[in-house]
């Protein structure tokens, strides 16, 4: 498992709300509360990305990949790995990149491929459009970003797949195999008051009393497979959580769950129920 350790400046997201704020700029990136003017209606949404276009290549994104924006011109994001913050400044529907920080979660790959091709394609200013909640950003060079609005997940009847480790406060990447392979696992509340999916190798079943910032968890009911790692190195953190009562802190479309010790675990939505 690879702890967030540090933050590291990487060029990537570049978005701001509607509405006017004032301050002072600095080089051209925006600070907290710097000036955003525009009537696109990025404020309040989380945008789901979609694609990215670099060099005429377009690449899917990763699940879970994410941005969200402010009226204080403040971007957050998911990238499927790493969570990144950014300042920018709007003028219209032309985008200025202000300084960005990132965790540094060690990825797979896959991700950090496409962690780097974001970062070549969030420079400068880049160009919104919006149209019938679908969000493009292009830079100078048609480099360009798709992204679509996402709907609020509900925590019953969404399939959660879990994304992160909570220890100490600190959220880390699950655990690898040598290969670099994370293990999967999942969860899905139930109108009827219980839980089900799978712990990274075995599936499980409990009871699942839901208030509205608690979650009660009856016995665990669980298959008895013997898996290779990653799988069981995360099922045992997970059992650990899902035992008695914890807190849940549940925003737009992710899961956070921690047990009175303070250990816990993050989920991304899936599709939410209908």
């Amino acid at each position: 498992m690879t702890t967030v350790t540090a933050l590291t400046t990487l060029t990537l997201l570049a978005l701001a709300g509607c509405g006017t704020e004032t301050g002072r700029e600095s080089d051209g990136a925006a600070e907290a509360g710097s000036a955003v003017r525009t009537d696109l209606p990025l404020t309040d949404v989380r945008w789901s990305i979609e694609s990215l276009s670099v060099d005429g290549k377009k690449t899917a994104a990763p699940a879970g990949a994410s941005v969200e924006i402010d009226s204080k011109g403040k971007a957050s994001a998911q990238t499927g790995c790493n969570s990144i913050g950014a300042q920018v400044t709007i003028d219209g529907d032309t985008i200025t990149v202000g300084e960005k920080e990132t965790t540094l979660i060690g990825c797979p790959d896959e991700l950090a491929a496409f962690e780097k091709a974001l970062g070549g394609a969030f420079a400068g200013k880049l160009k919104a459009k919006v149209e019938d909640k679908k969000l493009t950003l292009t830079g100078a060079d048609g480099d360009s970003i798709a992204l679509t609005a996402e709907k609020p997940a509900p925590l019953v009847g969404t399939g959660w797949a879990v994304s992160g480790v909570v220890s100490g406060g600190t959220v880390s990447s699950l655990p690898q195999d040598k290969k670099g392979e994370t293990g999967k696992a999942t969860l899905t509340f139930a109108e009827d008051g219980t839980v089900s999916g799978n712990l990274g190798c075995n599936g499980f079943s409990a009871s699942a009393k839901v208030t509205d910032s608690t979650i009660t968890f009856g016995m665990l009911r669980a298959t008895k497979k013997l898996c290779p790692e990653p799988g069981m190195s995360l099922e045992y953190e997970l059992r650990k959580v899902l035992d008695g009562k914890v807190t849940y802190e549940l925003h737009h479309r992710e899961l956070t769950i921690k047990a009175a010790d303070g250990e816990g675990f993050t989920a991304a939505a899936g599709t939410p129920a209908k």
